[in-house]
């Protein structure tokens, strides 16, 4: 099962294109989606919804599958969301079915005092998956265009270095920075696919309280999420404009609606298979050689 692709471009961000977060709909697919994009959202609010699901992650498997066999290209993806917009359980559930030997998936933290005497690409440029592999990014270097610039005192020091008297052209040539450092990942074989879980205030509301009735959830609560809740309208801000600046023919931003769940992973699911199609891989040729002894060795195991 593949996503139509009227659905992967009504979610497909065009290059320059001055995003308003609140307008592209976080419970819903954006406005102007066809009948067939309709009939989608509700079988994922059905019953049949967890069939849904699983037709999308058993086409990731296959594309996952032929990607490793080609061994041509990589896959970047590249997951990025406020807090509880479901990066995790979008991981869990969607990368289900695929071969943990040929998909790593790496967690942006608080960086180490190493990461910070590189500059902000260095710790993502050593985590980049090889040809045949699908590397996933929960968080990644957009954190520094992200955080740092809610948190501008994280970004002192780097401002200070590099010799600007304001953050605004630290941030541009940030910018710059990212989309050629995409460029060149795309031109060397590693396919960027770039996507921004959209869940609304309330969700994330909602999402939060949950995890505070639920003992088995304590563990991913932190104080920290509050207080990050509370610069939401800054954080949509810097999001907006980052979505704005590197969403790029090459690594263009896909905006999936993320307050219900289901719709979320399929979507998302579906932009991954979408990528994947579009490098139009093929199994590796099998030589002469190889096919006599696959000959050979049937005739061997040839019940007598």
């Amino acid at each position: 099962m593949r996503l139509d692709d009227e659905i992967v471009e009504a979610l497909r961000l065009a290059p320059g294109l001055k995003v308003d977060l609140a307008k592209l709909g976080a419970a819903a697919l954006p406005r102007g989606t066809s009948r067939a994009g309709k009939d989608l959202l509700a079988a994922l609010r059905s019953a049949g919804a967890d069939d849904q699901l699983h037709a999308f992650t058993a086409e990731l498997e296959s594309a996952q599958e032929l990607l490793y066999a080609s061994s041509s290209h990589a896959v970047l993806v590249v997951l990025q969301g406020m807090d509880a917009s479901g990066k995790d359980g979008t991981i869990k559930h969607v990368m289900s079915g695929v071969n943990p030997q040929g998909c790593d998936v790496t967690s942006f933290k608080t960086p180490s005092s190493e990461e910070l005497s590189h500059d902000f690409l260095w710790r993502a440029v050593k985590a980049l998956p090889g040809r045949g592999k699908i590397g996933i990014f929960n968080r990644s270097y957009y954190e520094d265009v992200l955080v740092v610039r809610v948190h501008r005192e994280l970004a002192e020091e780097q401002r200070r270095l590099g010799g600007y008297d304001s953050y605004e052209p630290m941030w541009r040539e940030r910018f710059e920075a990212i989309n050629a450092f995409e460029r060149h990942l795309v031109r060397s074989g590693t396919q960027v696919v770039k996507i921004f879980l959209n869940v609304s205030e309330a969700e994330q509301k909602r999402r939060l309280l949950k995890r505070l009735d639920d003992t088995r959830k304590y563990w991913k609560f932190s104080m920290a999420d509050i207080e990050e809740r509370a610069l939401w309208g800054d954080y949509q801000v810097a999001y907006q404009e980052a979505l704005s600046a590197t969403s790029t023919q090459w690594a263009p931003w896909y905006v999936i609606p993320a307050d219900h769940k289901h719709l979320m992973r399929t979507l998302t699911a579906g932009v991954i298979v979408s990528a994947v199609d579009a490098l139009q891989l093929a199994p590796p040729a099998v030589s002469e050689a190889k096919l006599a002894e696959i000959a050979q060795a049937k005739a061997l195991l040839a019940p007598t």
